[in-house]
């Protein structure tokens, strides 16, 4: 699968940069005011008590700050901040050191946590509920168990895929938190803030454009605002304009409504080669050269959520919607 300007998954390109645009308090964190305003109150209830704050869990789809929020919560708690994935965290044993290096207080953030293995979660459980650690030294008849008691710890996971979790591990979170996509003026205003860390001039309006095209993700506007930099100081303009900001979202390939090349390729797929479907899933994969699952996880959710295709028990069928997108007559059925 190749890299696409605006996909929602952190790319090699974001590493360098991404690290110092986060937010560091809730105060400069922009939207997702639900999730904001709930975190505020509870983390400000356990630095009353000074008690950890509860278990937290994070999900929603990528790019939407889950990473952040977490840093952000161990900011607010004044605490230190140890940070790992599910695929790190193979065995048993690296779970038990990492927990039992923890301090009083420290918030554990462990992004994908839905993919942390069943031998690892079940440790996972006594040390949330408990705050111990039980481990089997020996095998055979000499086996015995050994509980280690653990300072008390606030885990944050992070999981784009909430479904997966297991019941007795999502039951053990006490904060649950959903991320949704951004609103275009939430994303303007994060465009704003981040052309600021960048030291460069934007014009309201072409923010708003590059907002507008961001998918609903902060991830992707970023992405989308360097680039339209690159060409906007390459053309020697002082400031960046909308008229500068379309070519360069031209160039990108990235449409008013945040589609790509791969996006027209699998709509105009199904529009010309099947007359708007509907069209089995393993057939349009055929047809543009792409793996079936990687049409369903990765190019799907988007034209779904906006109304572009449907689901239906007979296939995929484009809508009215993509026909208007195209400047297209819908064809009679």
């Amino acid at each position: 699968m190749e890299d696409r300007m605006i996909s929602s998954e952190i790319q090699e390109v974001d590493t360098s940069i991404e690290l110092s645009l986060r937010p560091t308090t809730l105060k400069q964190y922009i939207g997702q005011h639900k999730a904001k305003n709930n975190l505020s109150i509870f983390i400000e209830a356990a630095k009353l008590r000074d008690e950890p704050l509860d278990h937290v869990l994070l999900y929603g789809p990528p790019g939407l700050g889950k990473t952040t929020l977490a840093s952000i919560i161990a900011n607010e708690m004044g605490v230190q901040f140890r940070t790992t994935s599910g695929p790190a965290i193979e065995r048993a044993g690296d779970l038990a050191a990492i927990l039992s290096s923890l301090e009083a207080g420290d918030v554990l953030f462990i992004d994908e946590i839905h993919r942390l293995p069943r031998a690892v979660e079940e440790i996972l459980y006594p040390a949330m509920e408990d705050f111990c650690l039980d481990i089997v030294i020996g095998s055979g008849s000499s086996a015995r168990s050994v509980r280690l008691e653990l300072p008390p710890f606030t885990l944050v996971g992070a999981t784009t895929r909430a479904g997966l979790l297991s019941a007795p591990l999502r039951d053990r979170f006490g904060v649950l938190s959903r991320l949704e996509f951004y609103e275009t003026k939430d994303l303007c205003s994060i465009v704003e803030r981040t052309s600021e860390i960048f030291d460069v001039i934007i014009k309201k309006d072409a923010a708003t454009e590059i907002a507008r095209r961001s998918r609903g993700t902060p991830r992707i506007a970023n992405r989308l605002l360097k680039r339209v930099r690159d060409i906007s100081q390459v053309k020697g303009e002082p400031e960046v304009n909308l008229e500068t900001t379309q070519h360069a979202l031209e160039m990108l390939q990235v449409d008013p409504a945040g589609l790509d090349h791969i996006d027209h390729k699998l709509l105009l797929g199904i529009m010309d080669g099947f007359n708007g479907g509907p069209v089995g899933l393993d057939t349009i994969a055929a047809t543009i050269g792409e793996e079936s699952q990687t049409i369903e996880d990765v190019y799907e959710p988007f034209l779904l959520q906006k109304g572009f295709i449907q689901r239906t028990p007979r296939g995929r069928l484009v809508t009215h919607k993509a026909y208007e997108h195209f400047n297209r007559e819908v064809p009679e059925a």
